[in-house]
């Protein structure tokens, strides 16, 4: 066999015509629609919300025993670390079900698409879709979670976004330490992550360079005492005008947020874990229909409240907010 040179430079021609093409870049709203279906990823906290993942509730919760009470800690605390539940009392399946489920079909009647990790039986946790990914413009990050009862959600979360069809940006590794109800859009190019128990500043300086690429400045803030998450403390409602428990929060992010022009309506103190609600679209939110007078609060600026029943599920630990993850909001 003879080796026609003519074919070396005839083919280079060929793939020089076809490519490299690096821009418009992976983010450009025309690309990321012909290559990956439409414009995933959210660039806030607040834009109209199109899509969110969420996981209903273990059949594990079945398991938790009223036997295994703690005075100390006012919780049903499984000895093998596979559970806990506020209060003295086993759950309200049926209650939490149909919590989950109608707030759901709120989503739905809100124009908000519902897509569903698969069931894992055995992590009662695992409703708290918030945590095991953070998304941006283009896409998620999946993280690392704290806690050993978690510790195995982030592969279904992995399959369950790729499944959607939404790109993987990254992925936490090593021993960074990552969980995504204490990460903050807050401005297109700032965003916010609280360490504490739950997230490292090895996290925080793997996510921050996964970041950087994005045009994403992340800010780091210190949580006190063992509060977990950013979400438990405040919220975002609209691009001037943010939720916040000042006995919680702590100062350098409420500094931060007021040094951006951003307004802040405190929870009632009756209320602490009001700011875990989920926003629709700018001053438009859904949250627990027992937090009356935050809701008031927030009335008084403006803002459209639709309240839902989900007072069993927060004994499980997280609330609307920690339920939900959006895999898609407007965003330019």
């Amino acid at each position: 066999m003879t080796f026609d040179s003519t074919m070396e430079v005839s083919d280079g021609k060929f793939h020089a015509l076809m490519g490299p093409e690096g821009a418009p870049g992976f983010s450009d709203h025309s690309e990321l629609e012909a290559t990956w279906g439409r414009r995933w990823g959210a660039a806030d906290e607040v834009s109209r919300l199109r899509s969110v993942l969420m996981r209903r509730p273990a059949a594990g919760l079945a398991q938790i025993d009223p036997a295994a009470y703690s005075r100390e800690l006012d919780a049903l605390v499984d000895p093998a670390r596979r559970w806990y539940w506020t209060g003295k009392d086993a759950p309200d399946l049926d209650r939490v079900a149909a919590e989950h489920d109608g707030f759901a079909d709120v989503l739905r009647a809100n124009g908000v698409e519902v897509v569903y990790a698969d069931p894992l039986p055995d992590f009662t946790k695992a409703v708290y879709t918030r945590d095991p990914l953070i998304t941006v413009p283009g896409g998620a990050i999946i993280t690392r979670l704290a806690a050993r009862m978690r510790r195995g959600e982030e592969q279904s979360i992995a399959r369950a976004v790729a499944g959607a069809g939404m790109p993987i940006l990254g992925t936490i590794t090593g021993e960074g330490v990552v969980e995504g109800g204490t990460f903050v859009k807050v401005r297109r190019d700032q965003a916010f992550l609280g360490t504490s128990v739950r997230t490292t500043p090895e996290g925080h300086r793997q996510l921050a360079r996964m970041l950087e690429p994005h045009g994403i400045t992340l800010h780091r803030v210190s949580l006190p005492g063992y509060l977990i998450h950013l979400d438990m403390c405040s919220s975002m409602i609209d691009d001037d005008l943010a939720l916040v428990n000042p006995r919680l929060a702590p100062y350098d992010y409420i500094s931060a947020l007021e040094g951006l022009g951003i307004e802040l309506v405190e929870v009632h103190p009756s209320e602490e874990w009001a700011s875990n609600l989920l926003v629709l679209d700018r001053r438009r939110v859904i949250m627990p229909d027992h937090l009356p007078r935050t809701a008031d609060r927030l009335a008084a600026k403006g803002v459209e409240v639709i309240a839902v029943p989900y007072r069993e599920i927060l004994k499980n630990g997280g609330g609307l907010h920690c339920s939900t993850m959006e895999l898609q909001r407007d965003w330019s």
